[in-house]
């Protein structure tokens, strides 16, 4: 059995640590909120830009963008995982890699050759573990990226789908769907995907001029639509691991004082019982004396 030393000693390393997780938790719930506000003045942009894209594909017809390419066959699919580059997020990156790993999985087995990209120090060290090469590898993708490692990012695919190196670009990453609500999911960013069905529906309202041609302009507007999901993806991947550490901190606190109350009251018991000890040895030593 421990002594009541060595009880104390352990339940003073407790709550140190408690302190830790509990400031950490307050960190990454200012960092969430802050977080969670960008995605979500990010996505009306997202999705009006998406809605004219829709709008104008009906009106334009067939337009010849490298980015609509379907192939007959797909030969060579790009997979890029964005994990965090720092831990203590619960299962955030566990998921993604996880599913990282089924994707690579059923595309090998219908025979489709498969190039891993890397963002976050968490995915390129478990697929360097894993022994599986990668193509690329970011570091720069954490709350700081915006718009300029997006597009850094959105170019070097779309260019290599545009010289038909590779014929589709996934992005498997945990998607916001609210602060309650984040899942690892897997999104197909090229070729880009119109829904023709509700673009013809949206041409049955008023006549709109458009100037220049409609099909002048999604052609130049396709690019914006895939650097405007980059960036997305961006921002609720970060949104998610702020929100994720925030659980697992929080969860770390309480498990840090339940381990409090029972060390306490182990403290106490063996405290109690060396109290009565002492008691029954003086009574003892006076029964003899007398």
């Amino acid at each position: 059995m421990a002594t009541p030393r060595e009880i104390k000693k352990r339940i003073t390393s407790v709550k140190n640590t408690r302190k830790i997780t509990r400031t950490m938790e307050m960190v990454s719930t200012a960092k969430a909120k802050k977080a969670t506000n960008k995605v979500n003045a990010a996505k009306p942009y997202a999705a009006l830009t998406m809605e004219l894209v829709e709008s104008l594909s009906g009106l334009a017809g067939v337009i010849q963008s490298p980015f609509l390419r379907r192939p007959e066959k797909i030969r060579k699919v790009a997979i890029l995982a964005i994990t965090a580059n720092r831990g203590l997020c619960g299962g955030f990156n566990s998921n993604v890699l996880k599913l990282v790993r089924n994707r690579i999985e059923e595309w090998k087995s219908q025979g489709v050759e498969v190039e891993v990209h890397a963002a976050g120090k968490k995915a390129i060290s478990y697929f360097k573990f894993a022994k599986i090469a990668l193509k690329s590898s970011y570091t720069n993708i954490d709350d700081k990226a915006g718009s300029h490692e997006a597009n850094a990012l959105a170019n070097y695919f779309m260019s290599a789908f545009a010289k038909e190196e590779i014929d589709t670009v996934e992005i498997i990453s945990t998607h916001y769907y609210s602060a309650a609500s984040q899942r690892p999911e897997s999104i197909t960013v090229l070729p880009l995907q119109v829904n023709e069905s509700q673009s013809k529906s949206s041409n049955t309202g008023p006549e709109i001029i458009y100037e220049p041609d409609p099909k002048t302009i999604l052609e130049n507007l396709l690019p914006l639509v895939i650097r405007t999901t980059f960036v997305k993806i961006i921002l609720e991947t970060a949104a998610s691991e702020h929100i994720a550490r925030r659980i697992a901190m929080k969860s770390a606190t309480d498990a840090a004082g339940d381990m409090i109350k029972l060390l306490t009251r182990g403290y106490n018991r063996v405290r109690q019982a060396k109290i009565t000890q002492e008691i029954s040895e003086i009574v003892g030593g006076a029964e003899a004396i007398s």
